[in-house]
This record gives C-alpha cells, sequence and structure tokens, in this order.
C-alpha cells in the first residue's frame, strides 16, 4: 500500500474536506449533527485544535483546523472524529470486502484532502468557500440560510455582513 506523504508544519492551520462513502442521496451528516458535534468536542479535549471556519453538508464538509504549535497530527484528530462519529450510527450501511476484511465500516470516505494555509489570503479564499459551499451545491439559495455553517459565527464577530454572498467586495471592513 502507498504511504502518502504529508506536509509536517506543527501549528499550523489546514483546509480539509472529508466524505461520506455513499454521497449520492445521503443525507447522514445533518440528520446526526448533534453526534457530529459531539464526536469534535470529544477529540478536542485530548488532541486540541481550534475550529476556523466549518460547514456541514448533508454528505461532506469542510473545515479550516489549526493545530497547537509543536503539533502536526490532523491524522489522528480524523481517525479520532470519524471513529466516534461512526460509533453513535446503527451498522446497516453497505461495507465493502475490503473494508469488511478490514473490521471497518462503511460511512466515511478512508482518506481526507487537506492543505495547507499559506497566509492569511489563502486562508480567506478557504473561508469563503467554506462558507459558500451550501450555495455551490444547492441546498439554500443564501448562505445565511445554511443553519450548520461557521457563517453564523463570522457575522457575529463582523467579519461578514448577514447578506454576504460569497465575494469579497461584501466582506466587512473591506478585506
Amino acid at each position: 500500500m502507498t504511504e502518502y506523504r504529508r506536509t509536517h508544519a506543527p501549528g499550523a492551520s489546514w483546509f480539509f474536506t472529508v466524505n461520506l462513502a455513499q454521497r449520492k442521496g445521503n443525507s447522514l451528516l445533518v440528520d446526526h449533527i448533534d453526534s457530529l458535534r459531539t464526536a469534535f468536542a470529544t477529540v478536542r479535549i485530548r488532541h486540541p485544535f481550534r475550529m476556523d471556519a466549518v460547514v456541514i453538508l448533508p454528505e461532506h464538509l469542510h473545515c479550516i483546523m489549526t493545530l497547537p504549535q509543536g503539533d502536526a497530527d490532523f491524522s489522528t484528530r480524523w481517525n479520532l472524529i470519524k471513529g466516534n462519529f461512526s460509533r453513535t450510527l446503527g451498522k446497516g450501511e453497505r461495507i465493502s470486502a475490503s473494508r469488511t476484511k478490514r473490521g471497518e465500516r462503511g460511512i466515511w470516505q478512508r482518506r481526507f484532502w487537506e492543505h495547507l494555509l499559506r497566509d492569511q489570503e489563502d486562508f480567506n479564499h478557504h473561508a469563503d468557500y467554506i462558507h459558500w459551499n451550501p450555495v455551490k451545491h444547492g441546498w439554500v439559495r443564501r448562505v445565511a440560510d445554511w443553519p450548520h455553517s461557521s457563517f453564523h459565527e463570522y457575522v457575529r464577530r463582523g467579519i461578514y455582513t448577514e447578506n454576504w454572498g460569497g465575494g469579497m467586495n461584501e466582506v466587512a471592513g473591506g478585506e
């Protein structure tokens, strides 16, 4: 099996995309949003991180996570988050032969996509992408209408206006 090479950057901020194994017609993440929140909170106790931006869609999520200084182990965090969430769900999902052989559930895709954020501009671009995603996928017409997003916290903090629509020209402060 191929060993993936990941950038080692302790204390860095990362953009992640994490998908369910069966995306089509699946609403597991929003149907069990409280279990997902609990999984994040539980892992954060023993493996701290800061969630800078997040959107939970029915079958995938995007987030920006910042790790503590000296810590670069986001893989363990994702494995624990996925595992904690999966254990709250009853069995019954379709499980491939390879997953059965390894004793794995069939809820999440095995891998996730990560991107090391290089600077504030890169961070801002990915935060915008995260918050616009429910509109992009057709779940809502306005960003403010999607409940499972850090967009609402960004509005409270004055980073975005309530009617922000994905363009930098509508961000409070003009940044």
